[in-house]
Protein backbone atom coordinates (compact mmCIF):
# COMPACT_ATOMS: atom_id res chain seq x y z
CA UNK A 1 0.00 0.00 0.00
CA UNK A 2 3.08 2.28 0.75
CA UNK A 3 4.32 2.10 -2.78
CA UNK A 4 0.92 3.04 -4.08
CA UNK A 5 0.22 5.56 -2.25
CA UNK A 6 3.46 7.33 -3.07
CA UNK A 7 2.35 6.94 -6.88
CA UNK A 8 -1.04 8.58 -6.15
CA UNK A 9 0.78 11.58 -4.57
CA UNK A 10 3.17 12.06 -7.62
CA UNK A 11 0.45 11.13 -10.27
CA UNK A 12 -0.92 14.55 -12.15
CA UNK A 13 1.81 16.72 -11.18
CA UNK A 14 2.93 17.78 -14.69
CA UNK A 15 0.47 15.69 -17.00
CA UNK A 16 0.14 13.18 -19.66
CA UNK A 17 4.41 13.49 -20.33
CA UNK A 18 4.59 12.79 -16.67
CA UNK A 19 2.29 10.36 -16.06
CA UNK A 20 3.67 8.23 -18.32
CA UNK A 21 7.16 8.18 -16.39
CA UNK A 22 4.98 7.30 -13.51
CA UNK A 23 3.59 4.36 -15.36
CA UNK A 24 6.84 2.82 -15.81
CA UNK A 25 7.78 3.39 -12.48
CA UNK A 26 4.98 1.87 -11.19
CA UNK A 27 5.11 -1.32 -13.92
CA UNK A 28 8.75 -1.66 -12.45
CA UNK A 29 10.32 -0.21 -15.79
CA UNK A 30 12.08 2.58 -14.57
CA UNK A 31 14.33 2.85 -11.41
CA UNK A 32 13.11 5.56 -8.45
CA UNK A 33 16.32 7.55 -8.73
CA UNK A 34 15.29 7.92 -12.95
CA UNK A 35 11.85 8.53 -12.18
CA UNK A 36 13.54 11.34 -10.22
CA UNK A 37 15.98 12.30 -12.57
CA UNK A 38 13.36 12.94 -15.21
CA UNK A 39 10.77 15.04 -12.88
CA UNK A 40 14.29 17.48 -13.56
CA UNK A 41 14.37 17.20 -16.46
CA UNK A 42 11.08 18.44 -16.91
CA UNK A 43 11.70 21.10 -14.94
CA UNK A 44 9.80 19.22 -11.42
CA UNK A 45 12.73 20.33 -9.61
CA UNK A 46 10.47 20.99 -6.22
CA UNK A 47 9.41 17.55 -6.17
CA UNK A 48 12.82 16.11 -6.43
CA UNK A 49 14.12 18.38 -3.84
CA UNK A 50 10.77 17.10 -1.59
CA UNK A 51 12.23 13.11 -1.99
CA UNK A 52 15.37 14.49 0.09
CA UNK A 53 17.31 14.26 -3.00
CA UNK A 54 18.74 18.13 -2.89
CA UNK A 55 22.37 17.31 -2.64
CA UNK A 56 24.47 16.00 -0.30
CA UNK A 57 25.54 17.54 3.19
CA UNK A 58 28.89 16.88 4.47
CA UNK A 59 30.39 17.73 7.75
CA UNK A 60 29.49 21.56 9.15
CA UNK A 61 32.78 21.89 10.22
CA UNK A 62 34.52 24.91 7.98
CA UNK A 63 37.75 25.42 7.56
CA UNK A 64 41.30 24.64 6.18
CA UNK A 65 42.44 24.08 2.51
CA UNK A 66 41.85 21.78 0.14
CA UNK A 67 45.23 21.09 -2.14
CA UNK A 68 44.07 19.11 -5.48
CA UNK A 69 46.90 18.14 -8.29
CA UNK A 70 45.52 18.56 -11.80
CA UNK A 71 47.41 18.01 -15.41
CA UNK A 72 48.63 21.18 -17.50
CA UNK A 73 46.52 22.95 -18.93
CA UNK A 74 46.66 23.15 -22.69
CA UNK A 75 46.02 26.34 -23.43
CA UNK A 76 45.33 29.87 -21.60
CA UNK A 77 41.65 29.18 -19.51
CA UNK A 78 38.72 30.55 -21.15
CA UNK A 79 35.19 28.98 -20.86
CA UNK A 80 34.17 29.94 -24.40
CA UNK A 81 37.11 27.89 -25.64
CA UNK A 82 38.11 25.37 -23.17
CA UNK A 83 38.31 21.50 -23.32
CA UNK A 84 40.98 19.94 -21.27
CA UNK A 85 40.23 17.76 -18.16
CA UNK A 86 42.55 20.70 -16.16
CA UNK A 87 41.34 23.95 -16.67
CA UNK A 88 37.78 22.14 -16.08
CA UNK A 89 38.71 21.27 -12.98
CA UNK A 90 39.78 25.13 -11.94
CA UNK A 91 36.81 26.75 -14.01
CA UNK A 92 34.64 24.61 -11.64
CA UNK A 93 35.74 26.73 -8.20
CA UNK A 94 34.55 29.54 -10.07
CA UNK A 95 31.79 29.39 -12.38
CA UNK A 96 28.19 28.11 -12.24
CA UNK A 97 25.57 26.81 -15.14
CA UNK A 98 21.90 26.93 -15.42
CA UNK A 99 21.54 23.49 -14.32
CA UNK A 100 24.10 21.03 -12.52
CA UNK A 101 23.55 17.63 -14.10
CA UNK A 102 24.96 15.62 -10.72
CA UNK A 103 25.52 12.20 -11.32
CA UNK A 104 23.63 10.92 -8.57
CA UNK A 105 20.67 13.42 -8.62
CA UNK A 106 20.47 14.22 -12.05
CA UNK A 107 19.67 17.89 -13.07
CA UNK A 108 19.57 20.52 -10.37
CA UNK A 109 18.99 23.85 -10.41
CA UNK A 110 22.01 26.27 -10.12
CA UNK A 111 21.69 29.74 -11.50
CA UNK A 112 18.16 28.38 -13.02
CA UNK A 113 15.43 27.84 -10.42
CA UNK A 114 12.77 26.07 -13.00
CA UNK A 115 12.22 25.41 -16.63
CA UNK A 116 9.13 24.34 -18.82
CA UNK A 117 8.99 23.53 -22.51
CA UNK A 118 6.16 24.76 -24.99
CA UNK A 119 4.14 21.42 -26.41
CA UNK A 120 6.47 21.31 -29.00
CA UNK A 121 9.56 21.24 -26.80
CA UNK A 122 10.54 23.99 -29.59
CA UNK A 123 10.67 26.90 -27.18
CA UNK A 124 12.37 26.29 -23.16
CA UNK A 125 11.55 29.02 -20.84
CA UNK A 126 13.87 29.07 -17.88
CA UNK A 127 13.35 31.48 -14.48
CA UNK A 128 16.72 32.75 -13.45
CA UNK A 129 17.37 32.76 -9.52
CA UNK A 130 17.36 36.43 -7.78
CA UNK A 131 19.93 37.89 -5.91
CA UNK A 132 23.07 36.03 -7.92
CA UNK A 133 26.31 38.37 -8.04
CA UNK A 134 29.32 37.51 -10.20
CA UNK A 135 32.66 38.04 -8.20
CA UNK A 136 32.81 41.37 -9.12
CA UNK A 137 29.45 42.52 -7.28
CA UNK A 138 27.57 43.47 -10.14
CA UNK A 139 24.20 41.69 -10.08
CA UNK A 140 23.30 38.45 -12.71
CA UNK A 141 20.54 38.95 -15.03
CA UNK A 142 18.96 37.92 -17.73
CA UNK A 143 20.90 39.96 -20.07
CA UNK A 144 24.21 37.75 -19.09
CA UNK A 145 22.59 34.68 -19.65
CA UNK A 146 21.23 35.76 -23.32
CA UNK A 147 25.11 36.86 -24.16
CA UNK A 148 26.99 33.97 -22.62
CA UNK A 149 24.70 31.50 -25.04
CA UNK A 150 24.94 34.21 -28.07
CA UNK A 151 28.66 33.77 -27.41
CA UNK A 152 28.76 30.15 -27.53
CA UNK A 153 26.56 29.55 -31.17
CA UNK A 154 28.59 32.78 -32.65
CA UNK A 155 30.84 31.19 -35.46
CA UNK A 156 33.52 33.74 -35.00
CA UNK A 157 33.90 32.97 -30.91
CA UNK A 158 36.09 30.61 -30.87
CA UNK A 159 33.52 28.57 -28.73
CA UNK A 160 34.39 25.13 -28.46
CA UNK A 161 30.94 24.25 -28.02
CA UNK A 162 29.03 24.91 -31.01
CA UNK A 163 29.83 21.14 -31.96
CA UNK A 164 26.84 20.51 -29.18
CA UNK A 165 24.76 23.56 -30.85
CA UNK A 166 24.93 22.80 -34.04
CA UNK A 167 21.32 21.83 -35.29
CA UNK A 168 20.18 22.92 -32.08
CA UNK A 169 20.70 26.16 -30.95
CA UNK A 170 21.65 29.02 -33.53
CA UNK A 171 22.13 32.89 -32.85
CA UNK A 172 19.54 34.82 -32.14
CA UNK A 173 17.75 31.66 -30.17
CA UNK A 174 18.24 33.17 -26.85
CA UNK A 175 16.34 35.43 -25.98
CA UNK A 176 15.43 38.27 -22.77
CA UNK A 177 11.56 38.03 -21.79
CA UNK A 178 12.52 39.81 -18.41
CA UNK A 179 15.41 40.62 -15.93
CA UNK A 180 14.86 37.14 -14.53
CA UNK A 181 12.87 34.82 -17.77
CA UNK A 182 15.56 33.89 -20.63
CA UNK A 183 13.59 31.62 -23.72
CA UNK A 184 15.51 29.49 -26.39
CA UNK A 185 13.94 29.46 -29.34
CA UNK A 186 15.75 25.95 -30.75
CA UNK A 187 16.32 25.13 -34.36
CA UNK A 188 14.20 21.98 -33.85
CA UNK A 189 12.08 20.45 -31.40
CA UNK A 190 14.20 18.57 -28.54
CA UNK A 191 12.93 17.06 -25.43
CA UNK A 192 16.43 16.95 -23.48
CA UNK A 193 17.29 20.64 -24.30
CA UNK A 194 17.83 21.59 -20.43
CA UNK A 195 21.12 18.91 -20.92
CA UNK A 196 22.64 21.34 -23.67
CA UNK A 197 22.13 24.17 -20.82
CA UNK A 198 23.48 22.13 -18.04
CA UNK A 199 27.53 21.11 -17.18
CA UNK A 200 27.26 19.10 -19.51
CA UNK A 201 28.35 21.44 -21.29
CA UNK A 202 31.00 22.47 -20.08
CA UNK A 203 31.91 25.76 -21.83
CA UNK A 204 28.38 27.08 -21.14
CA UNK A 205 29.07 28.63 -17.80
CA UNK A 206 27.15 32.11 -17.04
CA UNK A 207 29.62 35.31 -17.71
CA UNK A 208 29.05 38.70 -17.68
CA UNK A 209 27.47 40.48 -20.85
CA UNK A 210 30.67 42.37 -21.60
CA UNK A 211 32.79 39.43 -21.49
CA UNK A 212 36.29 39.83 -23.09
CA UNK A 213 38.02 36.87 -23.17
CA UNK A 214 39.94 37.82 -20.32
CA UNK A 215 38.93 35.76 -17.89
CA UNK A 216 42.50 34.12 -16.53
CA UNK A 217 42.56 38.15 -14.94
CA UNK A 218 40.03 37.61 -12.47
CA UNK A 219 38.58 34.22 -13.10
CA UNK A 220 35.02 36.54 -12.79
CA UNK A 221 32.35 34.05 -12.24
CA UNK A 222 29.11 33.48 -9.76
CA UNK A 223 30.82 30.14 -8.06
CA UNK A 224 31.32 29.00 -4.27
CA UNK A 225 34.98 30.14 -4.75
CA UNK A 226 37.01 33.30 -5.78
CA UNK A 227 40.38 33.86 -7.18
CA UNK A 228 43.23 34.78 -4.94
CA UNK A 229 46.25 33.78 -7.12
CA UNK A 230 47.01 32.48 -10.85
CA UNK A 231 50.29 31.28 -11.67
CA UNK A 232 50.40 29.66 -15.49
CA UNK A 233 51.55 26.52 -15.80
CA UNK A 234 52.19 26.53 -12.20
CA UNK A 235 48.52 26.61 -10.20
CA UNK A 236 45.89 28.78 -8.75
CA UNK A 237 44.78 29.09 -5.51
CA UNK A 238 40.80 30.35 -4.36
CA UNK A 239 39.19 31.29 -1.46
CA UNK A 240 35.49 31.36 0.03
CA UNK A 241 33.12 33.74 -1.36
CA UNK A 242 31.19 34.91 1.46
CA UNK A 243 28.60 37.05 -1.18
CA UNK A 244 27.84 33.29 -2.59
CA UNK A 245 24.15 32.95 -2.99
CA UNK A 246 24.14 29.76 -1.52
CA UNK A 247 25.39 27.28 1.26
CA UNK A 248 28.64 28.86 2.09
CA UNK A 249 31.77 26.87 0.70
CA UNK A 250 33.12 24.91 4.30
CA UNK A 251 37.06 25.02 3.11
CA UNK A 252 38.66 28.35 3.35
CA UNK A 253 40.45 27.85 0.36
CA UNK A 254 41.55 25.75 -2.61
CA UNK A 255 44.80 24.92 -3.94
CA UNK A 256 45.85 23.91 -7.37
CA UNK A 257 49.06 22.56 -8.79
CA UNK A 258 49.26 21.81 -12.27
CA UNK A 259 51.71 18.69 -13.02
CA UNK A 260 53.31 17.81 -16.03
CA UNK A 261 53.58 14.15 -15.12
CA UNK A 262 51.03 11.73 -13.89
CA UNK A 263 53.68 9.94 -11.85
CA UNK A 264 54.31 12.90 -9.59
CA UNK A 265 51.00 13.83 -9.04
CA UNK A 266 50.78 10.26 -7.09
CA UNK A 267 53.99 10.49 -5.32
CA UNK A 268 53.21 13.97 -3.98
CA UNK A 269 49.51 12.83 -2.53
CA UNK A 270 51.38 9.87 -1.47
CA UNK A 271 53.70 12.27 0.51
CA UNK A 272 51.19 14.19 1.62
CA UNK A 273 51.20 17.10 -0.30
CA UNK A 274 47.74 16.84 -1.92
CA UNK A 275 44.22 15.63 -1.22
CA UNK A 276 42.80 15.29 -4.78
CA UNK A 277 44.62 13.69 -7.87
CA UNK A 278 42.86 12.04 -11.26
CA UNK A 279 42.36 8.29 -11.25
CA UNK A 280 43.80 6.24 -14.03
CA UNK A 281 44.29 2.48 -14.18
CA UNK A 282 47.82 2.74 -13.62
CA UNK A 283 47.82 5.32 -10.44
CA UNK A 284 44.87 3.17 -8.96
CA UNK A 285 48.00 0.48 -8.61
CA UNK A 286 49.70 2.50 -6.46
CA UNK A 287 47.21 3.11 -4.01
CA UNK A 288 45.75 -0.23 -4.49
CA UNK A 289 45.31 -1.58 -0.60
CA UNK A 290 46.47 1.64 0.97
CA UNK A 291 43.93 2.91 3.84
CA UNK A 292 45.35 6.17 3.55
CA UNK A 293 43.51 6.98 0.02
CA UNK A 294 40.44 5.93 -1.34
CA UNK A 295 38.61 5.82 -4.82
CA UNK A 296 36.06 7.22 -5.42
CA UNK A 297 33.91 6.63 -8.51
CA UNK A 298 30.55 7.02 -10.51
CA UNK A 299 28.95 5.34 -13.29
CA UNK A 300 29.62 7.66 -16.23
CA UNK A 301 28.42 7.09 -20.21
CA UNK A 302 32.15 8.15 -20.91
CA UNK A 303 33.38 5.84 -23.93
CA UNK A 304 36.28 5.43 -26.00
CA UNK A 305 34.35 5.01 -29.56
CA UNK A 306 36.19 3.11 -32.42
CA UNK A 307 35.35 4.67 -35.62
CA UNK A 308 35.36 2.67 -38.81
CA UNK A 309 34.96 4.96 -42.05
CA UNK A 310 32.42 3.97 -43.90
CA UNK A 311 33.31 5.97 -47.20
CA UNK A 312 36.73 4.36 -47.78
CA UNK A 313 37.90 0.69 -48.33
CA UNK A 314 38.18 -1.77 -46.77
CA UNK A 315 34.86 -0.29 -44.16
CA UNK A 316 32.23 0.58 -47.06
CA UNK A 317 31.27 -2.93 -46.74
CA UNK A 318 28.92 -2.98 -43.33
CA UNK A 319 29.98 -6.68 -43.40
CA UNK A 320 33.36 -6.28 -42.73
CA UNK A 321 32.75 -3.08 -40.37
CA UNK A 322 30.60 -6.07 -38.42
CA UNK A 323 32.93 -8.70 -38.41
CA UNK A 324 35.56 -6.24 -37.08
CA UNK A 325 33.28 -5.49 -33.69
CA UNK A 326 32.58 -9.34 -33.35
CA UNK A 327 36.14 -10.22 -32.41
CA UNK A 328 35.94 -7.88 -29.51
CA UNK A 329 35.37 -9.77 -26.30
CA UNK A 330 33.63 -7.03 -24.16
CA UNK A 331 33.66 -8.66 -21.10
CA UNK A 332 36.77 -9.49 -21.06
CA UNK A 333 37.77 -5.75 -21.87
CA UNK A 334 35.94 -4.72 -18.94
CA UNK A 335 37.42 -7.20 -16.49
CA UNK A 336 41.06 -6.45 -17.67
CA UNK A 337 41.61 -3.55 -18.77
CA UNK A 338 39.46 -1.37 -16.57
CA UNK A 339 39.24 -3.46 -13.85
CA UNK A 340 35.80 -4.05 -13.45
CA UNK A 341 34.72 -0.46 -13.25
CA UNK A 342 32.80 -0.04 -16.32
CA UNK A 343 29.64 -1.67 -17.98
CA UNK A 344 29.29 -3.66 -21.83
CA UNK A 345 28.57 -1.07 -24.68
CA UNK A 346 26.58 -2.25 -27.72
CA UNK A 347 28.40 -0.48 -30.35
CA UNK A 348 25.44 2.47 -30.02
CA UNK A 349 26.04 5.25 -27.76
CA UNK A 350 22.45 4.74 -25.73
CA UNK A 351 24.59 3.77 -22.40
CA UNK A 352 22.55 1.34 -19.80
CA UNK A 353 22.42 4.42 -17.67
CA UNK A 354 19.87 6.40 -20.07
CA UNK A 355 16.66 5.86 -18.96
CA UNK A 356 15.63 5.55 -22.63
CA UNK A 357 17.74 2.89 -24.08
CA UNK A 358 15.69 -0.04 -24.87
CA UNK A 359 17.54 -3.13 -22.92
CA UNK A 360 15.73 -5.28 -25.34
CA UNK A 361 18.08 -4.98 -28.29
CA UNK A 362 20.67 -8.11 -28.26
CA UNK A 363 23.57 -7.46 -26.74
CA UNK A 364 26.70 -8.02 -29.87
CA UNK A 365 29.33 -10.79 -28.59
CA UNK A 366 32.54 -12.29 -29.21
CA UNK A 367 31.93 -14.46 -32.42
CA UNK A 368 35.24 -15.20 -33.90
CA UNK A 369 33.20 -17.72 -36.61
CA UNK A 370 30.87 -15.38 -37.70
CA UNK A 371 33.83 -12.86 -38.07
CA UNK A 372 35.01 -15.12 -40.44
CA UNK A 373 32.36 -16.09 -42.59
CA UNK A 374 31.24 -12.39 -42.91
CA UNK A 375 34.54 -11.79 -43.88
CA UNK A 376 34.51 -14.26 -46.69
CA UNK A 377 30.95 -13.35 -47.83
CA UNK A 378 32.25 -9.43 -48.46
CA UNK A 379 35.41 -11.10 -50.42
CA UNK A 380 38.30 -11.52 -48.23
CA UNK A 381 38.30 -14.45 -46.52
CA UNK A 382 41.61 -14.07 -45.28
CA UNK A 383 41.71 -10.98 -43.71
CA UNK A 384 42.78 -7.60 -44.47
CA UNK A 385 45.58 -4.71 -43.17
CA UNK A 386 44.71 -1.79 -41.74
CA UNK A 387 45.71 0.94 -40.04
CA UNK A 388 44.27 2.51 -36.51
CA UNK A 389 45.25 5.76 -35.45
CA UNK A 390 44.72 7.00 -32.40
CA UNK A 391 45.60 9.31 -29.94
CA UNK A 392 48.45 8.55 -26.35
CA UNK A 393 45.99 9.19 -23.73
CA UNK A 394 44.26 7.44 -20.64
CA UNK A 395 43.70 3.44 -21.44
CA UNK A 396 43.47 4.26 -25.17
CA UNK A 397 46.86 3.00 -26.30
CA UNK A 398 46.33 -0.57 -24.32
CA UNK A 399 42.88 -0.44 -25.89
CA UNK A 400 43.90 -0.37 -29.29
CA UNK A 401 47.15 -3.39 -28.48
CA UNK A 402 43.82 -5.07 -27.27
CA UNK A 403 41.72 -4.74 -30.50
CA UNK A 404 44.47 -5.29 -32.09
CA UNK A 405 45.08 -9.05 -30.86
CA UNK A 406 41.38 -9.85 -31.14
CA UNK A 407 40.92 -9.04 -34.70
CA UNK A 408 44.05 -11.34 -35.37
CA UNK A 409 41.97 -13.93 -34.36
CA UNK A 410 39.66 -13.24 -37.55
CA UNK A 411 42.83 -12.72 -39.63
CA UNK A 412 42.24 -8.86 -39.69
CA UNK A 413 46.23 -7.26 -39.39
CA UNK A 414 45.94 -4.07 -37.65
CA UNK A 415 48.75 -1.78 -37.14
CA UNK A 416 48.93 0.99 -34.86
CA UNK A 417 49.87 4.64 -35.35
CA UNK A 418 49.71 6.12 -31.57
CA UNK A 419 49.85 10.08 -32.12
CA UNK A 420 50.40 12.52 -28.97
CA UNK A 421 46.54 14.10 -28.24
CA UNK A 422 47.27 17.40 -30.24
CA UNK A 423 48.46 15.55 -32.97
CA UNK A 424 45.53 13.13 -33.51
CA UNK A 425 43.45 16.10 -32.82
CA UNK A 426 44.78 18.28 -35.31
CA UNK A 427 42.56 20.82 -36.14
CA UNK A 428 39.58 19.14 -35.33
CA UNK A 429 38.50 20.06 -39.05
CA UNK A 430 37.69 17.64 -41.66
CA UNK A 431 40.96 17.42 -44.14
CA UNK A 432 43.40 18.62 -41.06
CA UNK A 433 42.80 16.05 -38.19
CA UNK A 434 44.03 12.37 -37.91
CA UNK A 435 40.88 11.96 -35.84
CA UNK A 436 38.64 13.09 -37.86
CA UNK A 437 40.23 11.69 -41.46
CA UNK A 438 41.89 8.30 -40.37
CA UNK A 439 40.08 4.68 -41.92
CA UNK A 440 40.16 3.36 -38.25
CA UNK A 441 40.60 5.34 -35.21
CA UNK A 442 39.73 5.05 -31.38
CA UNK A 443 38.78 8.51 -29.81
CA UNK A 444 37.68 9.38 -26.18
CA UNK A 445 34.49 10.72 -25.11
CA UNK A 446 33.35 12.38 -21.72
CA UNK A 447 30.03 11.93 -20.13
CA UNK A 448 26.78 13.16 -21.12
CA UNK A 449 23.97 12.90 -19.04
CA UNK A 450 21.42 12.50 -22.60
CA UNK A 451 22.65 10.54 -25.41
CA UNK A 452 21.69 13.08 -27.94
CA UNK A 453 25.60 15.10 -28.31
CA UNK A 454 26.90 11.68 -28.89
CA UNK A 455 24.10 10.61 -31.32
CA UNK A 456 24.15 13.95 -33.37
CA UNK A 457 27.93 15.16 -33.77
CA UNK A 458 29.49 11.90 -33.78
CA UNK A 459 26.86 9.64 -36.59
CA UNK A 460 24.48 12.18 -38.12
CA UNK A 461 25.84 13.20 -41.80
CA UNK A 462 26.53 16.45 -41.09
CA UNK A 463 27.86 15.60 -37.44
CA UNK A 464 30.90 18.26 -36.28
CA UNK A 465 32.73 14.73 -35.05
CA UNK A 466 31.07 12.37 -37.74
CA UNK A 467 34.72 10.56 -37.90
CA UNK A 468 33.07 7.21 -39.16
CA UNK A 469 31.95 9.49 -42.56
CA UNK A 470 28.39 7.98 -41.71
CA UNK A 471 25.93 8.91 -44.15
CA UNK A 472 22.50 6.97 -43.67
CA UNK A 473 18.94 9.15 -44.12
CA UNK A 474 17.45 6.32 -41.96
CA UNK A 475 19.57 7.17 -39.08
CA UNK A 476 18.74 10.89 -39.70
CA UNK A 477 15.48 10.29 -39.56
CA UNK A 478 15.15 8.64 -36.77
CA UNK A 479 17.37 11.35 -34.73
CA UNK A 480 14.69 13.67 -35.32
CA UNK A 481 11.80 11.44 -34.33
CA UNK A 482 13.96 10.92 -30.77
CA UNK A 483 14.35 14.81 -30.04
CA UNK A 484 10.39 15.17 -30.72
CA UNK A 485 9.60 12.22 -28.53
CA UNK A 486 8.81 13.69 -25.74
CA UNK A 487 7.88 10.90 -22.73
CA UNK A 488 10.23 7.93 -21.65
CA UNK A 489 8.01 5.17 -24.13
CA UNK A 490 8.25 6.80 -27.33
CA UNK A 491 11.98 7.70 -26.41
CA UNK A 492 12.49 4.27 -25.79
CA UNK A 493 10.72 3.19 -29.01
CA UNK A 494 13.22 5.37 -31.05
CA UNK A 495 16.14 4.07 -29.30
CA UNK A 496 15.22 0.79 -30.18
CA UNK A 497 15.30 1.63 -33.63
CA UNK A 498 18.33 3.49 -33.63
CA UNK A 499 20.37 0.41 -31.63
CA UNK A 500 19.14 -1.80 -33.97
CA UNK A 501 20.55 0.50 -37.28
CA UNK A 502 23.75 1.34 -35.72
CA UNK A 503 24.43 -2.97 -34.91
CA UNK A 504 23.55 -3.56 -38.32
CA UNK A 505 25.78 -0.85 -40.31
CA UNK A 506 28.63 -0.47 -37.23
CA UNK A 507 29.80 2.74 -38.34
CA UNK A 508 31.55 2.68 -34.83
CA UNK A 509 32.52 -0.06 -31.73
CA UNK A 510 31.40 1.24 -28.01
CA UNK A 511 32.90 -1.46 -26.36
CA UNK A 512 32.51 -0.19 -23.43
CA UNK A 513 31.18 2.53 -20.69
CA UNK A 514 33.84 4.01 -17.93
CA UNK A 515 33.30 4.73 -14.54
CA UNK A 516 35.20 8.29 -13.88
CA UNK A 517 37.37 8.31 -10.99
CA UNK A 518 39.31 10.91 -8.27
CA UNK A 519 41.51 9.47 -5.67
CA UNK A 520 41.21 11.04 -2.44
CA UNK A 521 43.23 11.02 0.59
CA UNK A 522 41.37 9.47 3.44
CA UNK A 523 41.36 12.63 5.30
CA UNK A 524 39.21 14.30 3.68
CA UNK A 525 34.77 14.14 2.81
CA UNK A 526 32.98 15.54 0.67
CA UNK A 527 34.58 15.53 -2.49
CA UNK A 528 32.25 15.72 -5.30
CA UNK A 529 33.08 15.47 -8.99
CA UNK A 530 31.20 15.36 -12.20
CA UNK A 531 31.97 11.97 -14.92
CA UNK A 532 32.88 15.53 -17.03
CA UNK A 533 35.54 16.71 -15.10
CA UNK A 534 33.98 18.96 -13.15
CA UNK A 535 35.44 19.14 -9.29
CA UNK A 536 33.30 20.35 -6.61
CA UNK A 537 34.87 20.94 -3.38
CA UNK A 538 32.80 23.09 -1.51
CA UNK A 539 30.98 20.86 0.91
CA UNK A 540 34.87 19.22 1.78
CA UNK A 541 35.76 18.44 5.26
CA UNK A 542 38.47 16.93 7.20
CA UNK A 543 38.65 13.87 9.41
CA UNK A 544 39.82 15.18 12.76
CA UNK A 545 43.07 12.95 13.65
Amino acid sequence: MTKRRDIDAVRNLSGDIWNVAVDEYQGGFLKRRDLLKYAALLGLTGFAASQGLGGARAATAAGGTVRVGLGQPTKAIDPVSVTDPASIGVLSQVGEYLILDDPKDGLQPKLALSWEANETASRWTFKLRPGVKFHDGRAVTARDVVASFERLVDPASGSSALSAYKGILSKGGAKLVDDETVAFDLDGPNSNFPFYVSSDVYNAVILPADYAGDFEKNFNGTGPFKLESFRPKQGASFVRNEDYWGDKALPDRVEIKFFDDEQAQVLALQAGQLDVIPSTTRLELAIEGNPNFKLLSVQASSHDQAHLRTDQAPFTDKRIRRALALTIDREAVVKGLLKGRAIVGNDSPFAPIFPSADPSVPQRKQDIAEAKRLLGEAGVPNGFEVTLTTERAYDIPDYAVIIQNFAKKAGIDIKLNVLPQDAYYGSATFGSSPWLDSVLGITDFGHRGTPDIFLNATLKSSGAWNAAHFNNPAYDALLLDYSKARDLQAQRLVAGKIQTLLLDETPVIIGYFSQYSRIVSSKVEGVRFTAISHLLLDRVSFVQA
